[in-house]
């Protein structure tokens, strides 16, 4: 049974949701089982992984024993068309443009949480990750899902959410109410950024990914250009209604989880640190998951760990006249499973704060 006839039968929207999540034993994966476990609308369904097929949850992610979980089960679309209603992809990328249109046209609500459908044009798209779109006539009707940036009236008939990218998400929030206000020059844009080990995945086994490696290290990578360029371009122009060129340089820091991105603008004209907060405070004054800190106050990544927010400290270096705003997030959260979770919200019709941690863990 498809999600309509499921939707008819469950009382959906406000019902309970079938879920499905393929590349369920992935941190992205295990991330969204640990966090659905407990959504009051939502039943886990199918989860699917091609390497541990046949084995229970627990033998392969320990730290979720206890939950009520099915088994992990290969990929099949046919039977998550009848086990499901919302289907996430956690995978690669590649693999959601292969099978996400056999999920879709069986009547399923789709969420990626990979690159592949993020990007509007196919070139772009080919240019910064070498390789060609095959699910091109896709593109057009996925929705790209920030919830904070994304009107809401656009998930009505949504099929196909495109989950953002970590980074994108950071400084996307960071810097919308900037760019969108016309204060600052559009091609003066700088990110800086830093993110925790996880945010590479779990199936990395390369060199550069082991602990002695890692431990007290900090480095750039990717300088000369990261595939999140273009992302984060594509949101901030349009959501400022003109093209929006940025230096993005990440950084890799010795942690688990967490991203603190500072980034640069060089404004138009004189603006004082107290009218910039208030612009912030304004602009996500609806947004449970956003929060401006006071002014002269910055987060920090500990302070964020384990929730769906992203903190936003905002300042003014008057004598270069350049904004600088910062901003906290889980890369596995917000940053990813949590956002998908916001955006599934949406999708079915319930509140958007549903089954979400708005507190930190501390210590």
């Amino acid at each position: 049974m498809g999600a309509e006839n499921s939707a008819e039968a469950s009382g959906y929207p406000f019902g309970v949701i079938r879920v499905g999540i393929v590349g369920a034993t992935g941190y992205t994966g295990s991330e969204l089982i640990r966090l659905l476990s407990g959504h009051p609308s939502a039943q886990i369904t199918a989860l699917v992984s091609r390497s541990e097929a046949g084995k229970p949850v627990a033998s392969v992610l320990p730290h979720l024993s206890g939950l009520p979980l099915p088994p992990l089960s290969a990929f099949e679309p046919h039977q998550l068309a009848e086990q499901c209603d919302v289907v996430f992809l956690a995978g690669e990328t590649g693999f959601a443009m292969e099978h996400a249109p056999a999920l879709l046209r069986q009547g399923l609500k789709v969420i990626d949480l990979s690159a592949d459908f993020r990007l509007k044009d196919p070139a772009v798209f080919a240019e910064w990750y070498g390789r060609q779109h095959t699910a091109t006539e896709w593109l057009a009707e996925a929705l790209y899902g920030l919830p904070e940036l994304t009107p809401h009236d656009a998930y009505r008939h949504a099929r196909l959410v495109a989950n953002p990218g970590c980074y994108p998400t950071a400084a996307g929030l960071a810097l919308a109410p900037l760019v969108k206000s016309g204060l600052v020059e559009p091609d003066s844009v700088i990110v800086d950024a830093k993110s925790g080990v996880s945010g590479a995945g779990r199936s990395r086994v390369s060199v550069e990914y082991l602990f002695t490696e890692l431990n007290e290290n900090f480095k750039a990578y990717s300088v000369e250009r990261h595939r999140h360029t273009p992302e984060i371009e594509q949101v901030l122009s349009l959501i400022s209604g003109q093209s929006v060129r940025v230096r993005f340089t990440p950084h890799l820091v010795p942690m688990t989880r967490g991203i603190l991105c500072t980034a640069y603008a060089r404004l138009r004209r004189r603006v004082s640190p107290e009218q910039l907060h208030a612009l912030y405070t304004e602009f996500y004054r609806e947004q449970p998951f956003v929060v401006v800190r006071p002014l002269g106050a910055f987060p920090a990544t500990r302070e964020v760990y384990g929730s769906n927010r992203c903190d936003i400290g905002v300042t003014i270096d008057v004598r270069t006249q350049t904004a600088v705003v910062i901003s906290a997030l889980d890369n596995l959260v917000k940053g990813a499973a949590g956002q998908a979770i916001q955006n599934m919200n949406l999708l079915i019709g319930t509140e958007p704060t549903q089954g979400l941690p708005l507190a930190g863990m501390c210590p």
